[in-house]
């Protein structure tokens, strides 16, 4: 009977939702989702104070309010006057955040750290207790901005709502959060006119049961998320598709999540393609917290950072961008105009945590290029490889023109230093002078010679360049251009071009030139819609408030993203709100802990996001969910299905963790079958993937030997360690040269992604891969290196053997002139006796053959 009384309700509200959209009278400041919106020109949004929320980024679809500039607008609704003065008093309190320089400690500094956090903190007062800190009263403008928002609230003015939900909801303004208030503001508004932004937050809110407002329902949250979703809000339809690819709180289903997929990826293109020419840029701002501290298990445990995952990162992994900065510098006045143009790149792209700086971007290239061209003539006797760089920095230089970026936009600049970079064969100068003749800036339009430098920069594996070769074809509309559409889209793709990836997910939904596949179609649409960031979600504020200190704003920013679907969002709310980052217990009164607040304190939600993070392939986050489950975190100790997360985890062979656990339970027979053998097999397994493991490896396997020799010595049940054959492999020839070539030559590759100018240009630059324009040419490969290197280790060998040779034989004709001259009777040499047969004695002085016998020892 309850079930059909919730139904009804539902019913009801879905009723007044639909009768809301056909209310005019009440305004409601949602904007427009199809067309993306700019930020206000003061910078100033209401509902937010450290950081934007609830979707306030250009191009979202909630509301901003620009006080005097909407007074027409505003004033249409009750109430009107007291959010402008409350707007007024705001102002007062707004302080946006920064980043904060992050700075990696040196040896010494980190070993003061951890020892004053050795250090035992005794106490003389008892621990705090755990319990809800008292909620801080309002004051000052804050307060008065409060009493009047609360008075325009009850008036039903639906912005004095959104306001009052966003501060109680994020905190905005330094404002107390009260989730139970903002829900029901969001509630109210909902009802008032269907506002699709307060839809959204109560799907939210339903979905994670986030502050206990609400107990968490996926129906309900998958409800008013569709809702929200029907009405244009971008974030939620996001949420939505994510729900039907997952299968979170209804059955999976590709055709309805790549259809809302295909919604938010066509306003994403829409907006990257409003940009200036070449399309919008940004910083990717997607990270892990975890991955900064080694992963989740810490510094080699984990298997982002062990095993083959910590060989594929780039040098610079451990270092910061202000320590690379200070070196480049450092070379720059040295008169290294590789480190110019690097530092040009980091300044110009920017990376996370690093703003990027046009003035000193402009700077470093122009410092490289007049290194090359003087008076605008070629320097005689250039130094070698300044052509290749001077290149790329007029590439540059030529953008910054063609886009208005530090300098006003000036087609014909851009164009003179576009042909300078294309006459020394750079891509990205080629691809630029393309985008001009093909849109016709500054040029006249020539679509044919467009195509040529399309062409000769898409030889160099330019991405830009083939999306637009493919996009060209894909125009003709032919049976063999399909295919070459598809080809230069597909090889784009390997750069993770986002315009390339919009092209495959329609050529895959519709079938053009290749077969349907909506799942390829879905994974497409979907990358597409997690790339433009600053457009669809709250990463760039999440990580501002995690780097000033406030956890809290950071997790409800982060929870945002994570059920939008962003993997890395997923792991991060699950890491903040994991209650086991440290196994080592240390007693409370010798260290004295933070103790965290109750909104950061929520296993069973960290568990569940463990869990989507898994199913998105993370296999540290599939690791911790057999933790979970064995220890009875956030959901009741269940070994079975422990059992089934670290087996799952163990079949990629990255992960050493999962193998020890595994050899653990043969141990200890927890979950599986008793067995000293299979434990043995899995912490030798577990050594294998990762060399760091050798001290927990070897004290597992001296504990587990004495077990196993005591069970051996008094006949136990449980198979005990047996020693295994070792089958010795014998290699011919033609397989010892093979295997030989094989190390070297994958040596050869590894030494030239770490070490090479085109490796240490990309990561010293910072790729963000976000609708940049790369200026690197495709990587270049040495094809005669190992047979050079196999040529001259033959002629090696056959040196060596001439030598000896050589001396071998002036030893035999040296002894056979010193027997000569002796004139000795020398004896031919006999055959050894038999084994067994008696020796004759060595012939003594005046006996026959002892001239014989002793010219024979000369020299032995």
């Amino acid at each position: 009977m309850r079930r059909y009384f919730l139904w009804l309700f539902l019913l009801l509200q879905a009723l007044a939702f639909s009768y809301a959209e056909t209310q005019a009278d009440q305004h409601v400041l949602t904007g427009d989702s199809a067309k993306p919106k700019q930020a206000d020109d003061d910078g100033f949004r209401p509902d937010m104070a450290s950081a934007p929320s609830g979707g306030q980024q250009p191009g979202m679809d909630s509301w901003t309010y620009k006080g005097a500039k909407n007074q027409e607008t505003t004033d249409q609704q009750p109430g009107a006057e007291l959010v402008h003065s409350a707007m007024t008093e705001l102002r007062k309190l707004y302080q946006p955040l920064h980043h904060k320089a992050k700075r990696h400690q040196g040896v010494v500094s980190l070993i003061l750290n951890f020892a004053l956090k050795a250090v035992p903190t005794l106490r003389l007062t008892a621990p705090p207790a755990e319990t809800s800190q008292p909620t801080p009263s309002l004051s000052g403008p804050l307060l008065h901005a409060s009493k009047l928002l609360n008075e325009a609230a009850r008036q039903n003015n639906s912005d004095a709502l959104y306001i009052l939900a966003e501060m109680n909801f994020y905190g905005n303004f330094s404002h107390p959060r009260n989730f139970k208030e903002a829900f029901d503001n969001y509630h109210k508004l909902a009802l008032l006119n269907g506002n699709n932004s307060a839809l959204y937050m109560m799907g939210l809110m339903y979905s994670t049961g986030i502050g206990g407002a609400v107990e968490a329902d996926q129906a309900r949250a998958l409800l008013y998320y569709t809702f929200a979703a029907n009405r244009g809000h971008t974030r939620a339809q996001m949420s939505l598709a994510y729900r039907h690819h997952a299968g979170i709180g209804t059955p999976k289903n590709c055709d309805v999540a790549v259809k809302y997929y295909k919604q938010v990826a066509d306003k994403v293109i829409a907006w990257y393609r409003s940009g200036p020419p070449g399309g919008m840029r940004w910083v990717d701002e997607a990270h892990r917290i975890a991955d900064e501290l080694g992963g989740v298990y810490g510094e080699g445990a984990s298997a982002y950072s062990a095993g083959r995952e910590s060989v594929q990162k780039s040098p610079d992994s451990y270092a910061s961008i202000e320590d690379i900065i200070e070196y480049l510098n450092l070379m720059s006045e040295k008169g290294d105009f590789k480190a110019s143009f690097n530092l040009g790149r980091i300044y110009y792209e920017g990376q996370r945590g690093h703003e990027i700086n046009l003035a000193e971007a402009k700077r470093y290239f122009y410092e490289v290029a007049q290194q090359y061209w003087v008076k605008g003539q070629q320097v005689q006797n250039p130094k070698p490889g300044l052509d290749k760089y001077a290149a790329k920095a007029a590439g540059y230089i030529g953008r910054m023109y063609m886009r208005g970026e530090g300098v006003d936009q000036n087609f014909i600049r851009a164009k003179y230093w576009f042909e300078r970079g294309s006459y020394l064969k750079d891509s990205q100068s080629q691809y630029s002078l393309g985008l001009l003749y093909l849109n016709g800036y500054g040029v006249p339009v020539d679509v044919p010679k467009a195509t040529e430098y399309f062409k000769a920069a898409a030889m160099q594996d330019y991405p830009y360049a083939e999306v637009a070769l493919g996009a060209l074809h894909l125009d003709q509309g032919g049976t063999d251009d399909l295919a070459a559409a598809n080809h230069y889209f597909e090889l784009a793709a390997r750069w993770a071009s986002i315009e390339s990836y919009y092209y495959l997910g329609e050529l895959n939904l519709l079938g053009v030139g290749r077969e349907k596949s909506c799942s390829a179609a879905l994974g497409y649409f979907k990358s597409v819609s997690e790339r433009a960031e600053p457009f669809v979600s709250s990463w760039a504020e999440a990580n501002l408030a995690y780097d000033d200190g406030d956890q809290e704003l950071a997790l409800l920013e982060y929870l945002g993203a994570a059920e939008q679907g962003y993997e890395k969002a997923q792991n991060n709310v699950a890491f903040m709100l994991d209650p086991e980052q440290s196994l080592l217990e240390i007693p409370q009164w010798l260290y004295r802990r933070a103790v965290k607040s109750p909104l950061l304190r929520n296993p069973r939600l960290a568990l569940t996001y463990w869990t989507r993070s898994a199913r998105q392939g993370n296999i540290d986050s599939l690791v911790k969910m057999g933790d979970y489950y064995l220890h009875g975190i956030g959901a009741e100790p269940d070994v079975d299905k422990a059992l089934q997360c670290y087996q799952g985890a163990s079949e990629y062979q990255q992960s050493a963790q999962a193998m020890y656990n595994l050899g653990w339970m043969h141990e200890h027979g927890v979950g599986l079958q008793q067995d000293y053998h299979l434990a043995k097999r899995h912490y030798d397994a577990a050594y294998e993937i990762n060399e760091e493991a050798y001290l927990p490896v070897s004290l597992s396997l001296l504990k587990l030997r004495a077990k196993s020799a005591w069970n051996t010595f008094t006949n136990g049940a449980i198979n005990s360690i047996r020693d295994e054959p070792v089958e010795k492999k014998h290699w011919s020839l033609r397989e010892w040269i093979n295997n030989f070539l094989q190390e070297e030559n994958a040596a050869g590759q590894l030494y030239d992604d770490y070490y090479s100018d085109e490796y240490y240009d990309e990561a010293a630059a910072g790729q963000n891969g976000a609708g940049q324009m790369p200026g690197g040419d495709g990587p270049d490969f040495d094809e005669d290196g190992v047979l050079d290197s196999l040529i001259i280790m033959g002629l090696v060998v056959s040196l060596a053997f001439l030598l000896f040779y050589r001396a071998q034989r002036q030893q035999r004709q040296e002894e056979a002139r010193r027997r000569e001259q002796e004139g000795g009777n020398i004896q031919p040499q006999q055959q050894p006796p038999p084994a067994g047969a008696a020796q004759a004695p060595f012939p003594q002085l005046g006996q026959p053959g002892f001239g014989g016998w002793g010219a024979g020892g000369v020299g032995h």
